[in-house]
């Protein structure tokens, strides 16, 4: 399987990202106001083609995207992911008419997308939601209710939403609609968070959608739901591989120079070895990772669980490396503006978002148990 020794090109490729991240992006990002699509941002994603890439690349190349905007500008690798996580659905599932007006928008960085899913009772339990799709009398539905910690809300120009529709219990009843933000009904608001990123909460009050608005087929948007997070998941771990590379890089610069005790940080064994640890455990993320991608780019029957696998231990790596990383700077770290202060609250919400832990552990050993019975039911 590709992906565990990276060719020549493609390193070449990833270190012009990261220098086109810090040099080009990051002071765009900078300029932005917390909490707000950045849509300059936005537009210089698109003119240099990288709005383009999230659309047309595989997972491997989606993921060493990720991770090499992530090394230089974090604002500016969210923002490309959030325009994927949204408009993906519509790629996947949409017809021609919605494909043709939508997503060239999105790819210049001119329409704000957004993926809306999560609800104040249906988090984790995404098959739990609740936004009710409502039969109308003219062959479409009304939509009412609320959804909650949906990135670029309130300002997406569009919508990819997930409402239950009734054609079955859990997962069978939810359908997936493109609901364009200025549908009568349709109100948000932003919310405050830990990383000022733009993420709201959205009320429907009997929002109309027509049989145009549907994304795919009544009664199968689940699907389109986790067809979409199983390409981002490794794709949200090579976000946090990035981040940790980048603390870990950060880490060696400054014990290597900062006298202390006599000598440099980096003389000290507890830091040496506390060092090695971050290093290995972010190298095996990584490697799990382009695994998971390269996997997905095959066709592989067990992607749902190496993309979980690949998500878990990739978050959670990067908040071991990005914390020792603030602890081995000491006070210095903790200053508002340093790097590290800024991936100290980045690095936390991708443990909980696109799949909690939790749920990347049950899914694992679901998948794991299903590969049980079946050898089971071969014998």
């Amino acid at each position: 399987m590709n992906g565990f020794a990276l060719g020549a090109d493609q390193e070449e490729w990833c270190g012009q990202l990261r220098a086109l991240s810090a040099q080009r992006l990051r002071p765009l990002a900078e300029k932005g106001e917390p909490g707000r699509v950045n849509r300059p941002l936005l537009a210089a994603l698109g003119e240099l083609g990288l709005l383009e890439r999230v659309f047309t690349a595989g997972a491997l190349d989606l993921c060493l995207l990720r991770e090499s905007l992530a090394y230089g500008c974090t604002e500016a690798e969210t923002a490309l992911a959030l325009q994927g996580l949204g408009a993906y659905p519509v790629l996947r599932a949409g017809s021609a008419e919605q494909r043709e007006r939508w997503l060239p928008q999105v790819r210049a960085g001119r329409a704000v997308a957004a993926f809306a899913l999560s609800e104040p009772g249906a988090g984790s339990d995404a098959a739990a939601l609740e936004l009710a799709a409502a039969p109308d009398s003219a062959g479409g539905w009304v939509l009412s209710g609320e959804k909650c910690w949906i990135s670029n809300a309130p300002e997406a120009d569009f919508y990819t939403v997930f409402a239950r529709t009734g054609e079955g219990p859990g997962a069978k009843g939810v359908s997936a609609f493109l609901v364009p933000a200025d549908r009568p009904g349709l109100t948000g608001e932003p919310l405050d968070m830990l990383s000022p990123h733009p993420i709201g909460a959205l009320a429907f009050d009997a929002v109309p959608v027509g049989p145009a608005d549907l994304l795919g087929e009544p009664g199968r948007g689940f699907r389109v739901a986790m067809d979409t997070l199983n390409l981002f998941r490794p794709s949200v771990g090579a976000f946090a591989v990035g981040m940790a590379r980048a603390a870990l890089d950060a880490t060696l610069a400054y014990t290597a120079g900062r006298s202390a005790f006599g000598g440099t940080l980096s003389g000290l064994q507890a830091v040496g070895h506390r060092v090695a640890e971050m290093a290995t455990r972010t190298e095996a993320a990584r490697l799990l990772v382009y695994a998971a991608a390269g996997a997905h780019d095959q066709g592989a029957a067990d992607v749902p669980r190496r993309a979980a696998m690949a998500k878990l231990l990739a978050t959670e790596t990067a908040q071991y490396v990005v914390d020792h990383a603030v602890q081995l700077h000491g006070a210095v770290a903790l200053q508002r503006g340093h790097l590290l202060e800024h991936l100290y609250r980045e690095v936390r919400a991708p443990r909980i978002y696109e799949g909690a832990s939790e749920v990347q552990r049950s899914i694992i050993a679901k998948e794991l148990y299903r590969g049980v019975a079946g050898e089971a039911a071969a014998r």
